[in-house]
């Protein structure tokens, strides 16, 4: 009876520090780039989404949504491509299908609305509620801003 009181004790210590060491060892989850974030100005939001194991992003909000010259929505007057000039700047996609490619790091293309080129980039988590957005010219001349979670 003894030596069975003993062996279940051993039992339940290897247990016990068999799971202990697996919650030291286990890899840290992965940040959350998903919900709506404010632009480093906090002028503009745009909305993350998962897009197919990427993440997409939109323009979901603008503190000035008119044109002050016309009062009408803000358009999409400096994109490259001439039949999306006329469009909406709200609704408008920011983060282009970034995938993962990193802990806490998606790279894919960015738009910038404010000049209508598209950057090769990424997207970095740098805690629950901040983020760096970064985008590059040739890889070398890159540009980055601090995102914050919308509440």
């Amino acid at each position: 009876m003894r030596t069975y009181r003993r062996a279940a004790a051993a039992f339940r210590l290897a247990i016990i520090v068999l799971f202990g060491w697996a919650g030291l060892i286990a890899p840290a989850s992965a940040a959350n780039p998903l919900g709506t974030w404010y632009t480093a100005e906090k002028d503009s939001q745009v909305r993350i989404v998962n897009c197919g194991g990427a993440i997409c992003g939109t323009l979901a909000w603008l503190k000035e949504p008119n044109d002050p010259a016309t009062g009408r929505p803000k358009l999409d007057k400096h994109d490259a491509d001439a039949s999306k000039q006329s469009r909406p700047l709200l609704g408008v996609a920011i983060v282009l299908g970034m995938k993962p490619s990193g802990p806490n790091v998606w790279s894919g293309n960015v738009y910038n609305a404010s000049d209508g080129k598209t950057y090769t980039g990424s997207f970095t988590m740098t805690g629950d509620n901040t983020a760096d957005l970064k985008g590059c010219v040739m890889a070398i001349l890159c540009k980055s801003q601090t995102w914050t979670r919308a509440k």
